[in-house]
């Protein structure tokens, strides 16, 4: 008999990529949901299983567990209360892998990726750096998100199955809910002329295929364990690099304009802008035999791809219109101010 992988929240990002790497590999994976229509015709034709379950419902999901996985993922843990539910699961799973976040560390002043002042951190953060404080207040707010996910590691670490927390950063691939990488595709389906960037284009946070968690995935399916383990590209690229990736992936030259100053209102903002770096360090993946899909530019491509399909294809509008109507895109295609900014630059010069 083949492997068998249940994946909690299979028909998201990362639970999609990780279906896809699997079942390559020659496992049977089941994925749960709530709509089987979010299960991808590619991964049903491979030989992906549907189960409807709801992620807080207890009996749904032990009946989505059967006799015991030789590999549970849960893609969508967000809380203590949600880890408590998967733990009658963990102890009938030969290893189990939890996906937590980047945003549960802290820097030596309590800063962190959601605080009102960004974070400093001397190098590349490890497993080991300090993190917020446990909490179970709403995490859907930027202060209670990294809290609820510590809260939620603690749960299952401390309770004895083999466990493995993966802390990703700003995930991207084919299909993401907000992809982030859509403020530069749009840029160039729109041909437009210079794309500005506040901090020089320097901003870096860290960034993360869900290919290279797949990868990570697996290797943790292999070595069950009580571990945490960052999950990062194995390049840290800056705002200025992943336009130039998307660009020259698109064919598209526009003029870099570099600004030295912080984002005026709508000017500049992009959605790596950070004035200090933030890396994740992957060491301890690596030591454990983690070996990444590919680097930025590589894993980006199917995204890149399934944007541009989608904002050109039959239903287009409807496509480009979701993701513009994004509260989190609202500010970010201020075509009008970026023009006003150049007219008034051309008028300097």
């Amino acid at each position: 008999m083949p492997p068998r992988a249940l994946i909690i929240g299979g028909t998201g990002l990362i639970g999609r990529a990780t279906a896809r790497r699997l079942l390559a590999a020659g496992w049977h994976v089941d994925l749960t949901g709530r709509n089987p229509d979010r299960l991808p015709h590619d991964i049903a034709a491979a030989g992906g299983t549907f189960i409807a379950a709801d992620r807080h419902d207890p009996a749904q999901l032990l009946a989505a567990l059967g006799e015991g996985t030789d590999l549970l993922v849960d893609c969508i843990c967000y809380t203590a209360a949600d880890a408590r539910l998967l733990l009658p699961l963990t102890r009938a799973a030969a290893s189990t892998v939890m996906i937590s976040s980047k945003a549960v560390y802290a820097d030596a002043a309590g800063n962190h990726s959601n605080s009102p002042v960004a974070p400093v951190f001397d190098g590349p953060v490890r497993e080991d750096q300090p993190t917020v404080a446990p909490g179970d207040g709403d995490y859907r707010t930027r202060e209670g998100y990294g809290a609820n996910k510590v809260a939620a590691e603690h749960v299952l670490l401390d309770s004895g199955s083999p466990v493995t927390v993966l802390r990703p950063s700003r995930i991207h691939g084919a299909g993401a809910a907000r992809p982030r990488e859509w403020f530069f595709v749009k840029r160039v389906l729109d041909r437009r002329p210079a794309v500005l960037l506040a901090h020089r284009g320097a901003g870096v946070v860290h960034t993360t295929a869900a290919a290279n968690i797949a990868a990570l995935i697996e290797l943790a399916a292999a070595r069950p364990g009580r571990r945490i383990l960052n999950s990062a590209d194995p390049d840290a690229p800056s705002a200025l690099q992943i336009s130039r990736t998307i660009a020259g992936r698109l064919g598209h030259v526009w003029d870099e304009v570099l600004l030295d100053r912080d984002p005026e209102e709508t000017v500049g903002h992009h959605p790596w802008d950070a004035p200090h770096p933030f890396v994740l360090d992957t060491c301890a993946a690596e030591a454990l035999g983690y070996t990444p899909a590919g680097d930025y530019a590589a894993t980006v491509a199917d995204e890149v791809e399934w944007l541009v399909s989608g904002a050109r294809g039959s239903e287009g509008a409807e496509f480009v219109d979701g993701l513009v109507r994004d509260a989190y895109f609202a500010p970010l295609f201020d075509y009008e101010a970026e023009d006003r900014y150049l007219a008034e630059e051309e008028k300097r010069s």
